[in-house]
């Protein structure tokens, strides 16, 4: 297993590990209390606010249908007119714990289906997001991981952690 450190925003680092010849695991703390991360995570409007891609890029579609063999659908948009489509459905869900999903890009960079696999497990009031990600061949893991993705996911949670820090001062705000 191999192990790499990115930099975070504010609470933590994410820490990248190859469990096995097929998976990628991410992990990474939030400041922030478990349901509102799961919230984060699966509903449209919050996800709008954060699950960007590289400058440039912006979460357009975002259409969920939060029960076991509901449906996904992802759409960036960049600002010159090019678009990155990904599709889902959801195998297991566990409010606020744990989510299993298979995932599919338009344009198929990750060699076949993908099934991703999120834990949110509480930590005395923040939480620690463990996100797996199943891929069909080791070819297609370490090409995927040879795309940079692993920047950009850091770039997405820190940009996560940045949106709920601004979700708990709005609640401390109307309160």
């Amino acid at each position: 297993m191999s192990t790499t450190t990115l930099p975070g925003s504010t609470v933590a680092t994410l820490t990248v590990t190859t469990p096995s010849d097929r998976e990628v695991q991410i992990t990474r703390i939030f400041d922030a209390s478990r349901p509102m991360v799961f919230d984060c995570w699966t509903i449209p409007e919050l996800l709008k606010g954060w699950l960007h891609g590289p400058d440039g890029w912006r979460l357009a579609v975002c259409e969920i249908d939060l029960r076991v063999g509901g449906a996904t659908r992802y759409v960036w948009q960049h600002r010159d007119g090019r678009s990155m489509g990904m599709s889902g459905a959801y195998r297991e869900i566990v409010r606020p714990a744990r989510i299993v999903a298979t995932e599919l890009f338009d344009e198929d960079w990750t060699g076949g289906e993908t099934v991703g696999t999120v834990v949110f497990t509480e930590q005395s009031g923040k939480t620690l997001l463990t996100q797996t990600v199943l891929y069909a061949s080791q070819a297609a893991r370490d090409g995927a991981l040879g795309t940079g993705m692993t920047r950009g996911m850091a770039e997405s949670h820190a940009k996560l952690d940045a949106y709920l820090a601004s979700l708990q001062d709005a609640a401390k705000g109307a309160a």
